[in-house]
């Protein structure tokens, strides 16, 4: 038990926003679908080069690259991520890729990126950016690439969530010199080759320069993960939130230095902070917040965090939800519904050893409800 939910659960996702990677979350904003005009056919078989820029509504600037993202038939995959400006382009389509490459994205599960034989039809895609803490407006492909090779999408505009409060970009980024700003950069293209130490000594002269730069002082605390130097990564972090309290990435920091170290407590109250700011685009922080109570021996609090987390999870990103909900319910105990979530984990995970697991947890659940069963039947 111990093995799975800690071990595994340290494996799932390095929650730090890696330069190469937009925020975690993100949803969308529908807008009204215009009439289907007449277009030539675009079948697979035709490549597409995509331009365009991401915005935020309020003229915020943008501090972490936006995942650009297609959703064709229900299927969603990441297909790009901005620069630093906002800016993206890629190429969509039957040549974008070899016949056997495959895309690997938090946000999805492995799926090809060539289109031959797959039967899809561009026309009937949409185009979303994803950040979390923020709503997209929606592109209709079918009404923008018909007929065209090249195609600037113009701007997509992201728009802040009511209820959310966290942010994955810092108001600070916009205050800071543009000596500051010019050596984060440098520093994230480091990042990018995996020059670690070189990276670290360009985020340290941009929070010399401003000190208050949250987005430097987060990127210091992951590089320093990297590097090994825990102590030294909490301390950035740290020094990320006192810049900016609202800047959810630092507490995704702290909460997977929890993680590392077991110190279950700890990783409770950083996630509870965590998913005060934003309830919505975190699930794999439920997962957390529910497996440290659960430890405590919280039970309530656990089985309530894994049922928030599954609400939030609506594209079942985080199947272990549904193992740790199903081994709080087993303690509980509700043998009927810890049995349901744990066949629910079996029909999400591909992992060998996760299933082999929840195997043995599905055997162990049903010998207790039938030892339950016999001892009420001699009452």
């Amino acid at each position: 038990m111990k093995s799975l939910l800690a071990v595994a659960c340290l494996l799932f996702l390095s929650v730090l926003p890696a330069s190469a990677q937009g925020g975690s979350g993100g949803n969308n904003r529908r807008t009204p679908t215009r009439p289907r005009t007449s277009v030539p056919d675009l079948t697979p078989n035709t490549t597409v080069f995509l331009t365009g820029k991401v915005v935020v509504d309020d003229g915020s600037s943008l501090t972490d690259p936006v995942s650009i993202q297609t959703l064709c038939k229900g299927q969603k995959r990441t297909e790009a991520h901005t620069d630093s400006h906002g800016s993206f382009s890629f190429q969509l389509g039957d040549r974008f890729a070899s016949n056997n490459e495959v895309q690997l994205d938090a946000d999805t599960r492995s799926t090809p990126l060539n289109d031959r034989g797959s039967g899809r039809d561009l026309r009937d895609c949409e185009l979303q950016a994803s950040l979390a803490g923020f709503t997209s407006d929606v592109i209709q492909l079918g009404d923008k690439i018909g007929g065209y090779e090249s195609v600037d999408l113009g701007r997509i505009v992201l728009h802040r969530i009511g209820n959310v409060e966290g942010y994955t970009i810092s108001a600070t980024t916009a205050q800071a010199p543009g000596s500051a700003r010019k050596a984060l950069e440098k520093g994230r293209e480091l990042q990018t080759q995996s020059k670690w130490e070189e990276a670290q000594k360009l985020f340290e002269k941009a929070v010399a320069i401003f000190p208050k730069f949250a987005l430097a002082w987060f990127e210091l605390g992951r590089t320093q993960l990297r590097n090994n130097d825990p102590a030294g990564a909490r301390r950035s972090f740290e020094q990320a939130l006192l810049a900016d309290s609202k800047y959810v990435n630092p507490y995704l920091g702290l909460s997977e230095l929890a993680m590392r170290e077991q110190k279950w407590q700890e990783l409770v109250t950083i996630s509870d902070k965590t998913l005060a700011l934003d309830p919505v685009d975190f699930p794999h922080v439920w997962l957390w917040n529910s497996l440290g109570n659960y430890y405590l021996q919280n039970l309530a609090a656990s089985e309530k965090s894994a049922r928030r987390g599954l609400q939030a999870d609506s594209e079942h990103r985080v199947p272990r939800l549904e193992y740790l909900l199903g081994m709080v319910l087993l303690k509980k105990p509700d043998y009927q519904e810890a049995a349901e979530h744990l066949r629910r984990f079996l029909t999400l995970t591909t992992q060998p050893a996760d299933v082999a697991e929840a195997k043995k947890q599905l055997e162990e659940v049903a010998r207790l409800a039938a030892e339950h069963l016999a001892s009420n039947e001699k009452k």
